[in-house]
């Protein structure tokens, strides 16, 4: 009978600690903010000569501890003034502009370590570094006229989970845009760069600090792993 009893009460023990192992999640949602930088026909050297900010909401899929997938869409301003280039635009004349853009895209994220919290056998790390790469689109609008394109942004990151729910991240993108008017319809080749689409194309940065929750548990009480 004692015997039972010790048998007993070890199992109801490791119970809790079963469960806590397999706590990992499938989905990560969350928001951050930050600064923005252009580059373009206004501002040719310096990205961060007229900062300005951004707003980020985000939903991670988690596929594993090596690879997630994010769909974010991005509140923001950018800004330049050419008075303050070393180059001179054809006119001799000076342009500046500011406006709001709004971005929605997919993003694949590659961690450099497997992230997470939890199994020694797995090697999870509160702490990763990530490489990122994804497509977007962007909408925005500058002295009454509006334009939209699509968007190639990559860049770098880093995570580091607080706890097994919430995550603390820091990203840097870099937004190639498919269109010479993100500075304005006065701006757009302003070189007279004919012969190459993918040249003639401005350029924005985000600089954004997030944090975000997870939920949706994988495998509550099993013991696969996938």
């Amino acid at each position: 009978m004692l015997k039972l009893l010790k048998i007993l009460l070890f199992v109801l023990g490791a119970l809790p600690l079963g469960a806590r192992a397999q706590e990992d999640f499938r989905f990560d949602i969350g928001g951050g903010i930050g600064m923005t930088g252009y580059l373009g026909d206004a501002n040719t050297a310096n990205l961060y000569s007229h900062p300005s900010w951004d707003i980020e909401l985000l939903l991670r899929y988690i596929a594993n501890p090596r690879w997630a997938f994010k769909t974010g869409f991005y509140v923001g301003a950018l800004s330049g003034d050419s008075s303050s280039m070393t180059n001179v635009l054809p006119s001799g004349e000076t342009y500046k502009f500011t406006t709001t853009f709004y971005e929605l895209g997919e993003m694949a994220e590659f961690n450099f370590f497997n992230y997470g919290m939890g199994e020694s056998y797995r090697k999870l790390r509160r702490f990763s570094p990530y490489i990122t790469g994804g497509l977007s689109a962007t909408l925005w609008t500058v002295g009454g006229h509006t334009s939209a394109a699509f968007t190639l942004p990559f860049g770098i990151g880093a995570k580091f989970k607080i706890n097994r729910r919430l995550n603390l991240g820091l990203e840097f993108l870099m937004k190639k845009v498919f269109s010479d008017k993100v500075d304005g319809p006065m701006l757009e080749d302003p070189m007279g760069i004919k012969s190459s689409f993918a040249k003639n194309t401005d350029w924005y940065s985000t600089l954004t600090l997030t944090l975000s929750y997870e939920f949706s548990k994988r495998c509550a009480v099993c013991h696969y792993k996938d």
